[in-house]
């Protein structure tokens, strides 16, 4: 697996000053933490030798079935303990009661009491949480509206739509005010008004300072939500931080770049002669270079540019998307 050589980069996200939590949090301390974090199922191994370090802003979570990424946030959120090694949330232990106010769950299933109506469902939550009836009654009405439901909310679990009851599980989530967010498939089944939606939301609680973990398949709507990602591969942290810093360490991924150009031809015959440059391809005004060493490519075709005073209308790399890059760090499969 061409993964097994690159070694996860640990880059610190936007930080942000969580206000709510100050303090159990220290300023700038880091907000997710794993360090060498193994999980054994039996004889299974889930989760090998994590380290990982978050420190709030937007992260989106990736990978294959199997690659370990609902160990890593059932760890995240202290629903189960690692074998070896220690997950923290703001310095404290994530199997902790106190870490468990600093963390909000949305995940993937749906888990209700379908006789209930959407207030009566999360004003129970807010009551197992341990608040006193008024808190109880507040905060319910508070992320009801935070969410959009407050006008639906009296209506029955069983007559909601996917859409609503994700917005549900996410208004529960957001009882205790976290500090971190942490959300399993929270588009999946949406129509894409409410994905732009819940895109939106999510931009607005990452803005009010919350740190948010989502894990998607969707990975051309997690795109649009954020740029940093942390890629999981075989229980392994494969890469962590922006799509262009992961897209720079891997030297080997071939780069397919679309050039717009006066005489394409003669171009076509000036990029062949770039060392890094492994086949071109013309179809009108179009030259579609592939190449690997992405730095190197791009700082000789710059020269040339400039050496042939080329009239470049259009330059696109195709091939930098979390698409490409997962489907080229699990062996080119593409499938999450």
């Amino acid at each position: 697996m061409r993964s097994a050589e690159l070694k996860p980069e640990i880059t610190n996200l936007a930080k942000a000053d969580l206000s709510s939590h100050s303090s159990i949090r220290p300023p700038h301390s880091a907000l997710l933490v794993f360090e060498q974090v193994s999980k054994w199922y039996g004889q299974v191994l889930g989760l090998n030798q994590v380290t990982l370090e978050l420190r709030g802003g937007i992260t989106g979570l990736v990978g294959s079935n199997g690659a370990g990424k609902s160990t890593l946030m059932k760890l995240a959120t202290g629903q189960i303990r690692p074998t070896l090694g220690r997950v923290t949330v703001a310095g404290v232990d994530a199997w902790h009661w106190e870490a468990r106010r600093l963390v909000g769950y949305c995940p993937d299933v749906d888990a209700f009491y379908e006789d209930m109506t959407g207030r009566e469902f999360v004003r129970t939550m807010a009551d197992l949480c341990g608040y006193p009836s008024a808190e109880s009654k507040r905060r319910t009405e508070a992320t009801l509206d935070r969410v959009g439901m407050s006008d639906r909310a009296d209506r029955k679990l069983r007559g909601y739509s996917k859409g609503m009851r994700q917005r549900i599980k996410l208004a529960q989530a957001l009882l205790t005010d976290p500090s971190l967010l942490v959300l399993d498939e929270p588009l999946s089944g949406i129509d894409p008004v409410g994905r732009q939606e819940l895109l939106d939301l999510f931009r607005s609680l990452a803005a009010q300072g919350m740190g948010l973990l989502v894990s998607s398949h969707e990975l051309e709507e997690l795109e649009k939500l954020t740029n940093h990602v942390a890629i999981m591969a075989r229980g392994r942290v494969a890469a962590v931080g922006t799509l262009q810093k992961i897209r720079e360490m891997l030297e080997d991924f071939p780069l397919s770049v679309r050039i717009d150009v006066e005489r394409p031809k003669d171009v076509a015959k000036l990029l062949l002669s770039l060392d890094e440059v492994t086949g071109v391809d013309v179809a009108g005004d179009t030259v579609t270079v592939r190449a690997h060493s992405p730095k190197t490519f791009f700082r000789d075709f710059g020269r040339l540019v400039v050496r042939e005073r080329l009239d470049v209308r259009r330059l696109e790399p195709l091939d930098d998307s979390a698409h490409a890059i997962l489907g080229y760090l699990l062996g080119g499969s593409g499938k999450t």
